[in-house]
């Protein structure tokens, strides 16, 4: 028992810290705000304070946040960032968004399944526990599906896959919610298919198959990319010169 208890809390931590990290990249918790107290956090997202505190000495360790004493934690003002993108200010974003998605994020897949561990096999599970619970609720969680994403990017175990999605993260989410709406639209059909999709691909990567784990993901975003465009594509070439 204590080993499983050992072995999950990383996967509920990833999860908070993808939670938090999001807040504070999208503006939720601007620089120099304080963040709610940790009690109130930890009932916000259903996690106890020990994997809150995990998550939050992550945030803390990477600058994001600061700790004062006797006042809390507080985002930690004009954050300079190695890794930046704009934000998304038009649907032809998003769709530049999915074309970079496609450049990178099946490589990582493909070596994950090469790479991976008994860790990133337990946070890919967690992330797809938290995908599937949503779905029977019929409801779509864009943190779930990111932190997903985010478990493969790390267990390929090249910090700039991982970089780069983080980096990407409200570009990314941006389009995730749209797919999300567009998804309940659809009702059940819908989410249990996209569920399936991630399973997929976390079946390739435990069974070690870098082609099948690259060729499912690129499907995945292609398939995620067509439903949230109706298949249309953008014409994103350059005006020209007169």
């Amino acid at each position: 028992m204590k080993a499983t208890q050992q072995k999950s809390r990383p996967s509920f931590a990833d999860h908070v810290y993808n939670t938090l990290y999001g807040r504070i990249s999208n503006g939720d918790y601007p620089p120099d705000e304080k963040l709610p107290p940790e009690t109130a956090l930890a009932a916000e997202i259903g996690v106890s304070r020990p994997v809150l505190r995990d998550a939050l000495e992550r945030l803390r360790a990477e600058g994001l946040i600061v700790s004062r004493q006797g006042a809390g934690n507080f985002v930690r003002p004009h954050q300079s960032r190695t890794l930046g993108y704009g934000r998304i200010e038009t649907i032809a974003d998003i769709q530049r968004c999915y074309e970079f998605r496609l450049t990178i994020e099946p490589q990582a897949a493909r070596f994950a399944a090469e790479r991976r561990n008994e860790e990133a096999l337990a946070n890919l599970s967690h992330a797809l526990d938290l995908m599937r619970t949503a779905t029977g609720s019929m409801l779509h969680r864009e943190d779930a599906d990111f932190t997903f994403h985010i478990a493969v990017a790390n267990a390929a175990n090249n910090t700039f896959f991982e970089a780069t999605l983080r980096a990407l993260h409200e570009q990314i989410s941006a389009g995730m919610k749209m797919h999300g709406q567009s998804l309940l639209r659809e009702g059940a059909p819908g989410l249990e298919r996209v569920l399936h999709e991630h399973q997929g691909i976390f079946d390739a990567i435990l069974a070690s198959d870098g082609e099948a784990a690259a060729s499912r993901m690129t499907a995945h975003v292609r398939h995620s990319q067509d439903r949230l465009f109706g298949g249309a594509s953008i014409d994103l070439r350059m005006p020209a010169k007169n």
